[in-house]
């Protein structure tokens, strides 16, 4: 199922959200799989039809209207309009919010009053309130709550999630909870602080519908890279009764390199081993079983745990895998359709928004071949037309030239390649 998510540009009209909105209303009609599942995700009184529901493709513009604003991160299609409407003003606010101006902060929302209940940048971010809580503003936040700010809750939410603990506490005392879900966000963006927290206030390590694996299963599968934060956080949900599974891939998972080389010692070909999905992500721990689960880049079905290292940006232990004899030029495993056989310096080019030459470099320095092809196929979800890439036959050097989400690409690492080439 796709998942469609939009940022307004920097000169947003209405215009643009509205084609959109006639073109899924279309594309709906004609009976679109992608675009009927667009609408289930989207919209509250679809989510629980299914496949073959017939009323799903008998809406109405206002429906469609509806999808289009929440994949903006806007709940409803008044709001988009609403903050397209006040876009310069957000603008001055989102700048004030981040320079810690407070008298900057309390003109603009005199000023244009609606703002403070209007999401400055996105709906994921918030109001001002909310907005200045991710970034930890905490007068900010307490003078936005002085103006007549509501969304506390929110706010909470996202201080949490970006560790911003201090924000946290104070809105705590305003009478934000800890509700079911609530960790969700820090597990999102392995923010050890805001778990750490919550574990202090004996928060619910559960999503929103009270499933325990969920936050977990989130540490693991998440898009995010901070390696640290994930190890703390594993480690916090073992002292929480939490039974992590004692495999190879659950000691690369918690950064353990004393547990690895214990099972090195029992297993001498374990680098050599290629790691399917299901065994990145395991069913036990709350992972998809379907085979899907993950946000990577570079493809990470059959990859060793070097392609690993790379990908979830591992440097340790990819230091210490190559010092114990891991093979810079393994290849994936290549599937029925031919896809695959692409070695650790393709997922050292499409890595993230994480510009960084180091592991590249190495991988070189330790006898990488940058001539080595692959075909590689990746679903690009998250844009705003999913859709599967592929690319046949290329070099990592072509794998990261011809990526089409350039903000994927690690553009130190392709220019290491094109300077060497």
């Amino acid at each position: 199922m796709p998942t469609v998510k939009r940022r307004l540009p920097e000169h947003p009209h209405l215009d643009v959200p509205r084609r959109e909105a006639r073109e899924l209303l279309k594309t709906c009609q004609s009976g679109s799989r992608d675009a009927l599942d667009r609408i289930r995700r989207r919209h509250p009184k679809f989510q629980d039809s299914p496949d073959n529901a017939a009323p799903i493709t008998h809406l109405k513009l206002s429906d469609a209207q509806l999808v289009i604003a929440r994949e903006y991160g806007f709940s409803t299609w008044a709001m988009l309009k609403a903050r397209i409407g006040a876009h310069a003003a957000a603008g001055r606010l989102a700048e004030a919010i981040r320079a810690d101006d407070r008298a900057a902060v309390v003109r603009i929302l005199r000023a244009t009053p609606e703002m403070l209940h209007l999401p400055v940048w996105s709906g994921d971010w918030g109001p001002p309130m909310s907005h200045a809580a991710n970034l930890g503003r905490l007068e900010i936040v307490q003078v936005c709550a002085e103006l007549g700010a509501r969304d506390h809750q929110h706010a909470f939410d996202r201080a949490v999630l970006q560790g911003k603990i201090e924000c946290a506490r104070w809105l705590v005392k305003q009478g934000a909870k800890a509700e079911p879900g609530i960790i969700m966000g820090a597990c999102e963006t392995l923010n050890a602080e805001g778990v750490r927290f919550l574990a202090e206030l004996n928060a619910p390590f559960t999503d929103g519908h009270g499933d325990r694996l969920s936050p977990l299963a989130l540490v693991l599968e998440t898009y995010g890279r901070n390696p640290a934060g994930k190890h703390a956080i594993l480690e916090i949900f073992a002292a929480r009764g939490y039974e992590l599974p004692e495999t190879p891939m659950m000691a690369f998972h918690r950064g353990d390199i004393t547990q690895l080389k214990m099972h090195l010692r029992r297993d001498p070909q374990l680098l050599e081993h290629r790691f399917t999905l299901r065994k990145i992500y395991p069913a036990e721990c709350g992972c998809a079983g379907h085979g899907q689960a993950g946000m990577h880049w570079t493809p990470v079905d059959g990859t060793t745990l070097l392609h690993l290292a790379v990908d979830f940006r591992e440097r340790e232990i990819f230091e210490w895998l190559l010092t114990h004899g891991a093979d810079p030029n393994a290849r994936a495993t290549i599937d029925w359709d031919d896809f695959g056989g692409h070695t650790p310096l393709f997922n050292a080019v499409v890595c993230g928004p994480w510009p960084d030459a180091g592991m590249a470099s190495t991988l070189l320095e330790h006898g990488a071949d940058r001539n080595i092809r692959a075909s590689l196929r990746k679903f690009l979800d998250w844009t705003g037309r999913p859709h599967w890439h592929e690319s046949r036959n290329v070099t990592a050097r072509e794998w990261g030239h011809t990526f089409p989400e350039k903000h994927w690409v690690n553009r130190d690492a392709l220019q290491l390649l094109d300077e060497s080439s």
